[in-house]
């Protein structure tokens, strides 16, 4: 099994993918064990001093002012666990709370936090067990980090709460742990306050959301470019000289893939030869790599974002190299959770204009010569007509999903967190964009290739006779008469979302950017 080594300088992307949904083992380096052993030192010292320290002799939040004894400090980092671990709602997903304990992890083992070697290991002891605590959908606000599901990982550690075993079984979390030799930790000053104060479960949505992305724009790249076959259009539009005098690397490197698919095509070129003659085709065919590019763009920068936090310690106070102990706002998650509704607005128009070229795919009037709604005999089949419904439902929704998390703010704790960033509600509302948008890409597949198909006597590119025959082979049926759609349709995501549509056209393409 492949292992991650967390160290005190942060984590990959890579690695957070590897973890949250390949199951990767992890372990700590010698490196970032003395780290921790060396702050907790830190820690100590400050926790027999008389005088107050913010996290580790006093109360949190709005009640920071009140100094805690040694006797009811245990105490108090147990309560602080209890206490935030509020969430409610459906449980998240398995891969997102993988993703929220390993990266809380990655912080711990900076050295900055100032919790023993002994949390971190248990940590690590957690994630490789299997174990996944039970976090809910509402309860973090995106300041002093994503605090509720963050408590209810803690929560799991002091061998409290419920928790899903590598069976799938959610059962009481101390019988899991004892299940697999692992003693639930006591927390010491700060400890409890150093697990909670992160933004690792919007940074680790953020993370899995560009790696499907990634994905999800280059079959938008195909399927634009099966549609604009469909449809006869001109792929002169893509010439390399053209993106060049707009250099935005993004509409470059789409264009470059929607040539590369439409290399050899017999279909391409005759936008002025049939019965409805155009000079240039419609927006949403012409204007693809623009759309599609500025989305990549967006990725780059938010991938940017990423690394940055990935390389960050972020809790509140933190140890610093000189043993000083400072409080910071570190935690608040404003540029993660702006990324991540840029993200959502950039799904939401590449899921529109791919929208489009399906409706246009289905009109008479507009398609060139196609069929009504690509029926085997319209009037007496329907067609694809109320697939395209489905698809813009599922649009409509992704516009509603584009609306800003990251521009609203709800004051708590009595006024100390006035102004908070909503990136744990950013995150959770893109993830529901992405899905959506993998189904909107595949209906447009689904009538794309089908259209093709019904082009008789003209020859597809190889790259997209690969993708219709691989979509075939997936049981994604053909053009012919009306049949129940919802199976079709449900395997033509499962083709886009498992990746198999770029796979099959990277084996005649090569890599698409």
């Amino acid at each position: 099994m492949h292992t991650v080594v967390v160290g005190t300088s942060g984590t990959t992307a890579q690695d957070v993918i590897a973890v949250a949904r390949g199951n990767a083992r992890v372990e700590l380096s010698q490196e970032a064990l003395a780290a921790l052993a060396k702050a907790r030192e830190v820690v100590d010292a400050l926790a027999a001093r008389p005088e107050p320290v913010y996290g580790v002799s006093t109360g949190f939040g709005a009640l920071a002012t009140r100094h805690i004894g040694q006797e009811l400090r245990t105490r108090l980092q147990r309560n602080i666990v209890r206490s935030h671990a509020a969430g409610m709602g459906a449980p998240v997903e398995r891969e997102v709370v993988r993703a929220l304990m390993f990266l809380r992890l990655k912080t711990v083992a900076s050295g900055h936090t100032g919790v023993r070697p002994h949390v971190a290991r248990t940590m690590a002891d957690v994630l490789n067990a299997g174990i996944t605590p039970v976090v809910h959908e509402y309860g973090s606000l995106g300041c002093s980090g994503d605090l509720a599901p963050l408590s209810h990982c803690a929560l799991t550690l002091m061998g409290e709460g419920d928790a899903e075993g590598p069976d799938g079984v959610v059962r009481p979390a101390g019988e899991l742990l004892a299940a697999h030799g692992i003693e639930p930790v006591e927390l010491r000053e700060k400890e409890g306050l150093a697990l909670l104060n992160g933004t690792d479960g919007m940074l680790g949505m953020l993370i899995m959301a560009l790696d499907d992305l990634d994905k999800l724009y280059k079959s938008a790249d195909i399927t634009a470019a099966l549609s604009l076959e469909a449809l006869l259009g001109t792929e002169k539009v893509l010439a390399p000289e053209l993106h060049a005098i707009r250099p935005h690397p993004g509409q470059g490197a789409a264009a470059a893939n929607m040539l590369a698919v439409l290399q050899g095509s017999g279909l391409t070129g005759h936008f002025q030869e049939d019965e409805a003659p155009r000079v240039q085709d419609a927006y949403s065919v012409r204007c693809a790599p623009q759309v599609a590019g500025a989305g990549r763009d967006t990725m780059a920068h938010a991938r940017l974002v990423a690394e940055r936090e990935l390389a960050s310690a972020v809790d509140n106070p933190v140890v610093l190299p000189d043993g000083r102990v400072e409080s910071n706002g570190n935690f608040h998650g404003a540029p993660v959770a702006y990324v991540l509704d840029f993200l959502a607005i950039a799904a939401a128009d590449l899921g529109s204009i791919a929208e489009r070229r399906t409706d246009r795919l289905l009109d008479k009037n507009r398609s060139h010569g196609l069929p009504p709604f690509l029926a085997d005999d319209a009037g007496v089949d329907s067609g694809l007509m109320i697939a395209q419904y489905t698809q813009a439902a599922l649009v409509s929704e992704m516009k509603r999903l584009a609306v800003p998390a990251s521009a609203d703010s709800i004051p708590s704790s009595a006024m100390q967190e006035d102004h908070v960033s909503m990136g744990w509600s950013a995150a959770r509302k893109l993830r529901t964009a992405v899905g959506n948008l993998n189904r909107i890409i595949a209906v447009e597949l689904y009538a794309a290739t089908r259209a093709i198909e019904l082009r008789t006597g003209l020859t597809p590119a190889p790259a997209s006779r690969a993708a219709i025959d691989a979509l075939r082979a997936a049981g994604v049926q053909g053009p012919g008469p009306d049949r129940f759609l919802a199976p079709d349709l449900e395997a033509a995501d499962a083709f886009v979302r498992e990746g198999r549509l770029v796979e099959a056209v990277e084996k005649v393409t090569g890599p698409l950017a």
